[in-house]
């Protein structure tokens, strides 16, 4: 790398975000022994190289002193840190200070607009209200065994095959790793599958199970609350054993489906408002971008969509650790905030008992990108979330029905965070990322959005939108925030995103249990 101009100003080629903080954010490499001026007018020579998103001490800092970021203690000094010196893993530690937790104290109340005033999209309006972003028929598998069986009833689905009916998205098969054995219960499972069988973006939906498996096809039925308006008739259940076996079952799947075609495609797109859409926020593969760029752009777009009545969902319990405390400030209630924190604590036990650490979260990739620790990566990825109140906490896959910002109780693995997302209601995702992702998931359609122009031109087959552009400073946040929404309305219309265009999205639904993934 070759050395920065002498006397190059500090303030031009890094970030200060915020004034409280001891650190900035480089915008690009900067080599050991670059002479830059500092804000107080001293120079100082960089004693390290700082990779592009990394801090440097705006200050020399003391062993034990805290590191702020976002004007949020993120650690301390693991040692005496120079001024100019790159801060990470080798020289902060982690951890938090102790959380003094205040409820309610950040509310700003949204007035929502008028349904006369709101935007509107095209969407398929269901007879229970809910609208669809797609329309697509889905075939479910109860447990694991019964998958190829339904992927073979998809597969026989071609866009040939259905050159008949414009108004299908296609034929999906959704089959979960479990669902036999190796869990204590089914009830996530179960609310997961009804959830996506009984989906605004799907149409018709057809569950097929193998006949022995735990997760029993009879017992989903008989829990009355579960079984989805679009299987009450068991003629659009399946038994592969009492079928007797897997080709007679195929074909009889096949029959169902080519059944259920004319009615699904007589649903038919019309202006529906932006009151509902529900946003399922997410992000894979972050940065040190992502809290400066990408999610807090999805804030501003989370906010307007309140504004519209529309729900926003924010999600992945693991990684709030260390920013919730901003979350109960907004909290509707004290009721609600503690809710939060009860999940916290659940989650705090389990990663014990697992043998983790809420602390042991960032990935190597995200280290990569500049983000040491948990407290800093869940410092950026709530600023998906907004300004507007937490009206409610739930359950993984739960029925989400409480518009404005509500938070789901996910782990922080993607696909089965958005998998829990989308089950409860959410038709489509928006997915941030710095590293890069190449993550589509149906039937929610998903944009993704680089948090900088580096990885949006090295991947722009998959990215959908470059969020880099705020980094830039040549196009306004606002500008940028209305850009987004425009394309949130082109895709909730029917415009695929990258992802889908692909045919991607299958492969990622992953029910969460107990036993899987943090």
């Amino acid at each position: 790398m070759d050395l920065i101009a002498m006397n190059t100003p500090l303030t031009q080629i890094t970030l200060h975000l915020n004034p409280q903080d001891n650190v900035v954010i480089a915008r690009q490499a900067l080599p050991a022994g670059s002479l830059l001026v500092w804000p107080d007018g001293s120079q100082v020579a960089l004693p390290d190289p700082i990779p592009a998103g990394h801090k440097l001490a705006l200050t020399a800092l003391e062993a034990g002193q805290p590191v702020l970021r976002y004007g949020q203690e993120i650690g301390t000094a693991a040692q005496p840190i120079a001024k100019g010196a790159h801060i990470h893993t080798h020289n902060l530690r982690s951890g938090r200070p102790d959380k003094v937790y205040t409820f309610s104290q950040d509310l700003r109340p949204v007035e929502v607009l008028p349904p006369s005033e709101q935007r509107t999209f095209l969407g398929y309006l269901r007879p229970d209200g809910r609208v669809g972003t797609r329309n697509y028929i889905a075939v479910i598998a109860t447990a694991q065994c019964a998958a190829q069986v339904c992927q073979r009833i998809a597969a026989a689905f071609t866009p040939g095959r259905l050159a008949d009916y414009p108004n299908v998205d296609g034929v999906i098969a959704l089959t979960p790793e479990g669902g036999c054995g190796g869990q204590p219960d089914y009830d996530i499972l179960q609310r997961t599958l009804a959830g996506m069988a009984d989906h605004p973006n799907v149409g018709a939906a057809i569950l097929v199970g193998l006949g022995c498996e735990g997760n029993q096809l009879a017992d989903m039925l008989d829990h009355t609350h579960l079984i989805p308006l679009k299987v009450l008739n068991t003629s659009d259940t399946l038994v592969i054993q009492e079928l007797g076996g897997s080709a007679p079952t195929i074909q009889a799947g096949i029959q169902r489906v080519e059944a259920a075609l004319p009615q699904v495609n007589a649903a038919r797109r019309s202006p529906q408002p932006l009151s509902k859409l529900s946003l399922a926020l997410e992000c894979g593969g972050s940065d040190s971008w992502s809290g400066i760029s990408a999610n807090p752009l999805v804030g501003l777009l989370s906010d307007e969509v309140v504004r519209q009545g529309g729900m926003v969902v924010l999600a992945e319990t693991p990684e709030i650790f260390g920013a919730e405390h901003l979350l109960t400030r907004r909290a509707i209630s004290p009721e609600v905030g503690r809710q939060l924190l009860a999940r916290l604590d659940w989650w705090r036990d389990y990663t014990a008992r697992m043998g983790s650490r809420f602390e042991d979260n960032p990935s190597p990739g995200n280290q990569a990108g500049g983000l040491t620790n948990i407290c800093e990566k869940s410092l950026g990825a709530i600023a998906k979330s907004g300004s507007t109140p937490l009206m409610a906490v739930y359950e993984y896959a739960q029925r989400l029905r409480q518009p404005g910002f509500v938070f789901m109780d996910t782990s922080g693995y993607d696909p089965v965070s958005v998998t829990g997302m989308v089950a409860g209601g959410c038709n489509l995702v928006l997915f941030t990322t710095g590293r890069g992702s190449v993550f589509g998931f149906k039937p929610a359609p998903s944009i993704k959005i680089s948090t900088n122009s580096t990885t949006y031109r090295r991947m722009q087959g998959d990215m959908d939108f470059d969020a880099g552009r705020l980094l830039s400073g040549e196009t306004s946040p606002a500008q940028l925030a209305s850009d987004l929404l425009d394309l949130v309305v082109a895709v909730a219309s029917g415009s695929p995103p990258k992802s889908e265009a692909l045919g991607l999205g299958e492969l990622e639904f992953s029910p969460w249990t107990p036993l899987g993934p943090v």
